[in-house]
């Protein structure tokens, strides 16, 4: 007899499978992310079709199956409508499901990441958020979910040196996992130049003070640093933990 599981789970992709069959990938509050198969769900007469949108967040039920998990029952309880009414708002969903797609291995439920998922989808979902704000919301998960993996990055004393950063010119380097100053810069060929704002922006957003954050103005020169740096640790982490493999 199969055993049913019941939990809360965003629907970050979904992919077709055979002739009706849907393969979705799901981020969970119990299981972490799951591989769930929706079968006959392509068809009009499924009853399930109408709760595994992308993005809608859903008490799904699944039993375990030889290969893959069956979904068995769905209820939607939120679609976060604003999402799909606006392209910039989408590409963001979509960069926050690909990063929980490349860094999240595996069916290891985590309580912290839970939380900041459903914390910016529903700040996504936020109809007065500026398009300087919606960028932020992408820094600010990526930050702070990479830091819930182990690699929070070094934004107050050099991890070179130990000493404190001062507000002068400064440097990011993956390799080193942070923000190193001037005098160490010189030793490190793979660095990039960040402004002090840029550091300040970081700590804010390691702070969680979205109420700072949501306030900045005139912040493209500071995003366009944010976007830099963020690849060049993404591709950093990424290529360590695979070589690990």
């Amino acid at each position: 007899m199969f055993v049913h599981y019941r939990t809360l789970g965003l629907i970050l992709a979904k992919r077709d499978r055979g002739e009706a069959d849907q393969l979705f990938t799901v981020y969970t509050r119990d299981f972490g992310k799951l591989e769930v198969l929706g079968k006959a769900i392509r068809k009009i007469s499924s009853k399930l079709r109408s709760g595994v949108e992308i993005f809608y967040l859903s008490e799904i039920e699944f039993i375990q199956g030889k290969i893959y998990k069956t979904l068995t029952d769905v209820l939607l309880i939120k679609k976060f409508q604003n999402l799909k009414k606006n392209l910039e708002r989408l590409d963001i969903a979509y960069g926050i499901s690909e990063d929980l797609d490349n860094f999240v291995r595996g069916e290891e439920p985590d309580k912290k990441i839970w939380q900041l998922i459903l914390e910016v989808f529903e700040r996504l979902n936020n109809s007065q958020l500026t398009t300087y704000n919606l960028q932020l919301i992408y820094y600010y998960f990526f930050w702070n979910f990479i830091s819930i993996l182990g690699y929070k990055p070094e934004l107050y004393f050099c991890p070179s040196c130990q000493k404190k950063l001062k507000p002068e010119k400064l440097y990011f380097s993956a390799k080193e996992g942070g923000i190193i100053c001037q005098d160490c810069s010189k030793k490190f060929k793979d660095k990039i130049e960040i402004k002090p704002e840029v550091v300040k922006i970081l700590r804010k957003i390691l702070e969680k003070d979205w109420k700072i954050l949501s306030r900045l103005r005139n912040i493209e020169e500071y995003l366009r640093a944010l976007e830099i740096i963020s690849k060049d640790y993404s591709s950093f982490i990424l290529e360590k933990r695979n070589d690990k493999i």
